[in-house]
């Protein structure tokens, strides 16, 4: 089995900022803050949805799809179900159009500083079954969150093989995912 777990990274060549590139936004996705300041929130919110709703996938989200790769993201974007996958989704979704007005209340969409993340458990759960011989596929995540770290550190005590992809992604993917096959 093979089970890819993608970052921002995965989504950098679809023109998509990391959020450690764009400190302006990381530090208004905390509760906190979206309490405290529900006007400049929301409007960060809408400017963000906006920016992210015109891209589209790279060729390493359609190589994951066309692989039929599970996939585990801590990404925002819907790139993955655009390109035909269904993630499992750490870190929630934008709100919606009609959502905007009240983004401040809403929990998972996306899911900020500060809350829980409902779907962390499924993660932990999916990494648990990897086995020898199988593949960890890590593609633009950093080591710089808990969840990266702890999923790093299941499979490899579930003896899985980590491959790291950190650039290109939108060359790499493909190129390990057919390497992996031809050795089926």
């Amino acid at each position: 089995m093979i089970l890819a777990f993608t970052g921002a990274g995965i989504s950098k060549e679809s023109g998509i900022s990391t959020f450690m590139e764009r400190p302006d936004v990381r530090d208004r996705l905390h509760r906190q803050f979206a309490l405290e300041y529900p006007e400049v929130y929301r409007e960060t919110i809408k400017t963000l949805s906006e920016d992210i709703r015109v891209k589209e996938p790279n060729d390493a989200h359609y190589a994951l799809s066309d692989y039929n790769i599970p996939i585990i993201t801590m990404n925002i974007d819907r790139l993955h179900e655009k390109a035909g996958s269904s993630p499992i989704l750490l870190h929630g979704e934008l709100p919606s159009v009609d959502e905007y007005e009240y983004a401040e209340l809403l929990y998972n969409k996306p899911v900020l500083y500060g809350d829980p993340a409902p779907n962390y458990h499924k993660a932990y759960e999916k990494v648990m079954e990897l086995k020898e011989n199988d593949t960890f596929l890590i593609v633009g995540a950093s080591h710089f969150t808990g969840i990266a770290v702890d999923l790093r550190e299941i499979a490899r005590s579930q003896g899985a093989t980590i491959i790291e992809i950190q650039e290109n992604a939108s060359q790499n993917v493909r190129r390990i995912l057919e390497k992996l096959n031809e050795v089926k």
